[in-house]
């Protein structure tokens, strides 16, 4: 399963407004927590990305990046 396969998951399960940090953390327990903070928040947020593509999530806020999902 991908990265952003996984956070799908986890975004379609729990729904409500996604931030780098709670993506992190979402990713780690589906065991993609690896390297340092730095390349874990950057793979968060190309997930994030990924599935705004495929509208799963919408980008509410550019700095810091937040996401709401648009399923319920």
């Amino acid at each position: 399963m991908t990265v952003a396969e996984s956070l799908a998951q986890t975004v379609r399960a729990l729904g409500g407004l996604w931030d780098t940090q709670r993506a992190v953390t979402a990713l780690h327990d589906t065991g993609h927590g690896q390297g340092d903070q730095r390349q874990q928040e950057k793979r968060a947020r190309k997930a994030m990305r990924d599935l705004a593509q495929t509208g799963l999530l919408v980008k509410t806020q550019d700095r810091p990046v937040q996401y709401r999902t648009t399923e319920k």
